[in-house]
């Protein structure tokens, strides 16, 4: 019995029971089931006797007692105990309990999707570095952490989108070029500009391309330095993304933003809104209005639209786009910009409790990692998952909550311990493969039968348990934004496996033992915890290797 059967059970015996006149009282449209803290409380908890006791009009533990008396009674069922002020602590017996093992291993990566999310239209945009210099260190938290819940919301049925805003316009873009073709001539770095071999690389690609590029007036050499570089530069951040498994549905141009004329709509709009108000030469948004310290500036004095105003515009576009949710994953430098992003939203009109949400990613420091000899003084991505590998740094990012600064040590996630936690979580995958191939070997086989009622041994209860809460652990993690609840999940998981591992064997002792039903039941467990893991790792962007 899955925990969908049994909060489904649980309903209709809370029908059955008003129907019967136990009691008068609105059945919930779903009653939620939790595990206890304390396994011997039960497999199940439920705390819908106290929901109900006030409009049934009579004390929460009669109640509970009332509904015990009929949910006992149900099939897979064992025991319902009432416990303190009325929560109904639920047993079920092995036969349904073991049911789950055959219910994962046939869902298959299916497993842990739920609905929590439906009917949720949500933009994710995360990272969004500048396209002037390689990926570093200050990105890689949002890259794993943006990836891992872009995967989680659409495994919890959300109409999801991941999108990169590409910050290529403005004077960045222009000290940006004007290195590009002062590398290419020879010159020395200009004051404002971008030092680093990586700017060597594009001007000698730039040169490659356009061999007239040093015959070209200034102004015009200037832009075609600027794009080419942008190209070859925004090209290097997708391969090094790719390299990291993370893969976006949109990429938008900053730019684009400002050439179609999309700025000077959204200051239009929001002056319709109310919010404009035209001083000292300038045009100000009253964000204030709505929280923010002060108004901001969109359009100077001089007429050119501050970085203020295409933010604006931003938000306008995604909002045009459909999205009722945004959610904006920011680095630990970007705390001002929570009150000003809501403050456009309200402004807009919307609610900015709700559709739109800024979360700040704190710093990451990594010891034992080097500079980049390509951009000086930075750490690239790049040279990282050469040194630590994707699933070291992806697993070990998404272990922590987000708004908490992080130090790594670089060499002990390399190591192949126990003591790191995703070799301890990949392991168990490994082992789970191995006991399927060996067991395969020794002719057990799940075709050749299934008998839940035999998972007796209390570290089979235990492992069911936790197999059984994984799609709560997936739809939790994906409302919360959090996670790293799917990594510690995994890693209880993984420790109970081992435990089972250690007390129950799949596999026949001897070739003089005969294989039975117990054997290929504990395969299919086996099986069971193998998907599991492997769905959760690939929720964190994590791989699920067979052999280790």
């Amino acid at each position: 019995m899955t925990p969908e059967e049994l909060s489904l059970a649980i309903r209709t015996t809370l029908t059955e029971a008003v129907e019967a006149g136990d009691f008068a009282a609105v059945v919930p449209a779903e009653v939620r089931v939790e595990r206890p803290r304390n396994r011997d409380h039960g497999d199940w908890s439920t705390n819908v006797a106290l929901q109900l006791a006030k409009s049934a009009g009579m004390p929460p533990r009669e109640l509970a007692t009332k509904v015990a008396e009929r949910l006992g009674e149900v099939a897979g069922v064992s025991r319902v105990d009432v416990a303190g002020p009325g929560f109904l602590n639920i047993t079920l017996d092995a036969a349904s309990a073991g049911e789950l093992a055959r219910t994962i291993v046939e869902a298959g990566a299916a497993y842990g999707q739920n609905d929590s999310a439906r009917g949720q239209v949500v933009n994710l945009e995360f990272i969004s570095a500048n396209p002037t210099g390689p990926l570093h260190l200050g990105h890689t938290r949002w890259a794993a952490l943006g990836d891992a819940m872009h995967r989680l919301l659409k495994a919890s049925g959300a109409d999801i989108t991941a999108e990169y805003y590409i910050n290529d316009a403005g004077a960045q873009m222009d000290n940006f070029g004007r290195s590009v073709l002062a590398r290419a001539k020879g010159e020395p770095t200009p004051e404002g500009g971008y030092p680093g071999a990586y700017i060597d690389d594009l001007a000698k690609s730039a040169l490659a391309q356009r061999p007239d590029l040093l015959d070209l007036p200034d102004d015009e050499a200037v832009a075609v330095a600027r794009q080419l570089g942008y190209e070859a530069q925004l090209a290097d951040i997708k391969d090094t993304l790719a390299a990291f498994g993370v893969s976006f549905d949109v990429w938008f141009s900053e730019r684009e933003l400002h050439e179609s004329g999309a700025v000077e709509r959204a200051v239009d709009r929001l002056r319709e809104q109310g919010h404009v108000v035209d001083r000292d030469g300038a045009v100000w948004l009253r964000t204030t209005d709505f929280g923010d310290d002060k108004d901001r500036v969109l359009i100077r004095a001089n007429g050119e639209p501050t970085y203020f105003a295409a933010d604006a515009a931003y938000y306008l576009s995604k909002k045009d786009r459909g999205f009722d949710q945004k959610i904006y994953l920011l680095g630990a430098d970007h705390h001002g910009y929570i009150n000003r992003l809501k403050a456009i939203a309200a402004c807009a009109g919307d609610d900015k409790e709700h559709n739109i949400e800024v979360r700040i990613g704190q710093l990451v420091d990594l010891n034992g990692a080097k500079l980049s000899k390509r951009a000086g003084n930075i750490i690239e991505l790049r040279d990282l998952i050469g040194w630590i590998g994707t699933d070291a740094i992806r697993y070990s990012l998404a272990r922590y909550p987000a708004d908490s600064p992080l130090s790594m040590e670089g060499e002990e996630l390399r190591k192949q311990t126990n003591e790191n936690p995703v070799f301890y979580v990949q392991y168990a995958h490994a082992r789970t493969s191995n006991v399927h191939r060996l067991a395969e070997e020794d002719g057990v086989r799940r075709a050749d039968g299934f008998d839940p009622s035999l998972l007796k041994d209390p570290t089979e209860a235990a492992l069911l348990a936790i197999l059984g809460d994984f799609p709560r652990v997936v739809a939790q993690a994906a409302r919360l934004r959090e996670p790293h609840r799917v990594a510690r999940y995994l890693e209880d998981l993984a420790g109970r496996f081992h435990k089972w591992y250690d007390t129950c064997r799949v596999r026949p002792m001897n070739r003089d033992e005969e294989v039975t039903d117990l054997h290929r039941t504990r395969l299919w467990l086996n099986d069971a915890t193998r998907q599991v893991l492997a769905n959760g790792l690939d929720l964190l962007g994590v791989s699920a290797p067979e052999r280790m």
